[in-house]
């Protein structure tokens, strides 16, 4: 989409298992998940490992992507639009968070990347994170996917990540090797609630095991602690970064082999 990668049926498990799980697990028993985007549906699919759902909403603006996915991709979405618990939106993800009062567990912001001329680089801004918080539980965890980590391509994530640290009192940041991306990926969690960053991985197996279907390819207690150590060159760029996306100035990172931000 856009002139970009957004999924392989080969390795898409490296991101929608890191972009789903984290916050469900910090969360410990999320009964309401909204999500924004995730159009081939492996997003849902993942949110429905968890027994303790009782209703996930998908906001994608495309429905002519999610109904191509939804015929030609079964193994991405593994008949997840099918099941009961899902409510499905075909709409703008801005203009849902401004009408809809209903509040959740954990939202997940699985949007296409923040090219300037698509329809996404408004929801990687303070006063969409603002939005977020408002629909939030008081115990909630919102989570975004945030661009790549590597050294030439890090900016719009530590940007992403102190935009979060403007508007959510606990900020954390984490990645996952893509290898269709050619990256590492990285991913921002925010919450008015503590996020340890050094869970017990024997704490989440357990976890994992009570609460939901299981059949995690990637995920495990010990995956998990080894994803929230971020490497020392990041956490530098993140302490050091100043900038703030706004409205006014919002992310123009991905432009067709742009590598600013």
């Amino acid at each position: 989409l856009d002139g970009k990668w957004q999924s392989s049926t080969g390795d898409e498990f490296l991101y929608h298992e890191p972009l789903v799980h984290p916050a469900m697990i910090f969360h410990g028993s999320p009964r309401k998940v909204l999500v924004l985007g995730g159009g081939e549906g492996a997003t849902i699919r993942e949110v429905l490992r968890w027994q303790t759902l009782e209703e996930v909403a998908m906001i994608d603006i495309d429905g002519e992507v999610v109904e191509a996915c939804r015929q030609h991709l079964p193994e991405m979405h593994a008949n997840a639009f099918d099941d009961s618990r899902l409510k499905l939106v075909i709409g703008d993800a801005l203009e849902f968070l401004q009408t809809s009062a209903e509040i959740w567990d954990v939202v997940i912001s699985d949007l296409s990347d923040p090219i300037e001329e698509g329809p996404s680089f408004q929801l990687f801004t303070k006063e969409y994170f603002e939005k977020i918080l408002q629909v939030l539980t008081p115990g909630g965890f919102f989570v975004l996917q945030a661009g790549p980590i590597s050294p030439g391509e890090m900016k719009l994530h530590a940007r992403i990540v102190n935009t979060m640290k403007e508007v959510f009192p606990y900020v954390q940041s984490y990645s996952s090797y893509i290898p269709t991306y050619g990256r590492p990926w990285g991913f921002v969690i925010g919450s008015r609630e503590m996020i340890n960053s050094r869970p017990d991985p024997e704490t989440v197996n357990q976890l994992l095991r009570e609460k939901t279907t299981g059949g995690f390819r990637m995920l495990d207690g010990t995956t998990l602690l080894g994803m929230l150590q971020i490497p020392k060159h990041l956490r530098e760029a993140i302490a050091t970064e100043t900038e703030v996306y706004t409205l006014a100035k919002p992310p123009k990172f991905f432009g067709k082999g742009s590598t600013n931000s």
